[in-house]
């Protein structure tokens, strides 16, 4: 399995090493961040293998990614939804934020 970092970690060891980084961005880009690791998480579970990973419990495959934006009081972030071979896939927070259509452009 290739090794993974956290966007969030990275975003973290950003900040860390440029205390001059413009921080009123920083919170959006963190919640941007940590929503994505949550999403592709949860494609991970869905799919039973992360990406480019070999499992006998694979039920399916990536194919891509669609674009999102979500608002939010930190301002608009974009969020990358995976998409599926076979089927759909609706992370939970498309549910859990009022989403009310499928993760489209």
């Amino acid at each position: 399995m290739p090794s993974h970092q956290s966007a969030v970690s990275v975003l973290i060891q950003e900040v860390l090493s440029d205390p001059d980084l413009a921080h009123d961005d920083v919170f959006r880009r963190l919640l941007q961040a940590g929503l994505q690791d949550l999403i592709d998480a949860e494609a991970t579970a869905a799919i039973g293998a992360g990406p480019y990973e070999r499992s006998s419990e694979r039920s399916n495959r990536r194919n891509g990614k669609r674009s999102k934006k979500l608002a939010t009081t930190a301002g608009e972030v974009d969020l990358a939804i995976p998409k599926l071979r076979q089927g759909s896939f609706f992370p939970s927070l498309h549910r859990a934020s009022g989403w009310t259509r499928p993760c489209t452009p």
